[in-house]
């Protein structure tokens, strides 16, 4: 039985983390992909927890390897999302969730099409901007950055196989828990784990 390879993103301040990890904490057999980049450590970030720490040599050799399934340049520093992890997952049956934008999105959804893909939207413009501001994290410059980024990335909204408001918490952490549920028990997903039943009840008496 393959694994489900489920991506989720959203505009900055949508909340699409905060969902990601009460969805990890509730479900076990689900795992997060850990990026790569090239960018320094943040205090209290940890290798392999937050992201695998590479250099840009080892980062441009994964990109002309094609070892990334998405790769991107952010104020310049370079991000990937390695191939074979993720592959190896999938094969022994794990579920990964894979939280980037959409672009990455994008570039995933051409390597692997059965992937499954979620967009978070934010129930209003005026809440988005009260969530960005409740953070309390960015200067005001920044809040209208990416409230004006906002714009670019919910265009590409319906590229997603589903697309979910997170207006309360519960209901969408309960709506983003019932896709994978849904995508679980896909034929595809399924077929070989049942394979032995569904012989025995079309046996001829």
């Amino acid at each position: 039985m393959s694994g489900v390879l489920l991506i989720v993103a959203a505009p900055s301040g949508a909340g699409k983390s905060t969902l990601v990890n009460a969805l990890l904490a509730s479900e076990p057999a689900l795992q997060l992909s850990i990026s790569h980049t090239t960018r320094a450590p943040r205090p209290g970030e940890g290798e392999g927890r937050h992201y695998h720490f590479i250099d840009r040599a080892e980062y441009d050799r994964m990109v002309a390897a094609a070892a990334f399934l998405e790769h991107a340049e952010v104020f310049g520093n370079g991000y990937g999302t390695a191939r074979a992890p993720i592959e190896q997952a999938l094969a022994a049956g794990r579920d990964v969730v894979l939280e980037i934008d959409w672009q990455g999105a994008r570039q995933v959804r051409a390597c692997m099409p059965e992937a499954v893909s979620v967009f978070i939207l934010p129930p209003s413009r005026a809440e988005l901007e009260r969530r960005l501001r409740a953070r309390a994290t960015d200067s005001a410059e920044a809040i209208a950055r990416r409230l004006a980024d906002s714009r670019g990335e919910i265009a590409h909204a319906l590229e997603f196989d589903y697309l979910l408001v997170n207006d309360r918490f519960g209901p969408a952490l309960d709506d983003l828990r019932a896709v994978l549920r849904a995508e679980r028990l896909r034929r595809a997903h399924v077929r070989a784990l049942h394979a032995a039943l569904l012989d025995e009840l079309l046996r001829s008496p």
